[in-house]
């Protein structure tokens, strides 16, 4: 069918909250590819307060990403986010490329027309 795709083998569970959630949306994916960073994200997401809440979306990330290298090497978590705060700051001062078309914005009318596409496919 036109669209559909087969997942790659090491392509990232969703989380079983989000599944569970009637409400949940997912609202960013990234991929190392072609020697570069790839993503797609769902802006407009928050109205008014779309820059903070991506700032406070980062952070938790980053603050995820403490927790699981601490749970996998016992990595200090207040050390690992200094490092990763110091190569965010680091890289919004002196990017090492440019953003381009690659980041691609998704918008509610895609959003429907990809829900009607999957629809079709259940």
């Amino acid at each position: 069918m036109f669209g559909s795709r087969k997942p790659p083998p090491d392509e990232l569970p969703i989380p079983q909250e989000a599944r569970s959630d009637e409400e949940s949306r997912e609202l960013i994916r990234a991929w190392a590819a072609h020697k570069g960073l790839h993503c797609s994200f769902r802006e407009n997401t928050w109205g008014d307060n779309e820059r903070a809440a991506w700032g406070i979306l980062l952070t938790d990330v980053v603050r995820r990403i403490a927790d699981a290298m601490h749970e996998r090497i016992g990595a200090d978590k207040a050390e690992t986010i200094r490092e990763i705060r110091r190569v965010f700051d680091e890289r919004l001062e002196a990017p090492t490329a440019e953003a381009s078309a690659a980041a691609k914005p998704m918008t509610e009318a895609h959003t429907a027309a990809e829900e009607a596409e999957e629809d079709e496919e259940a």
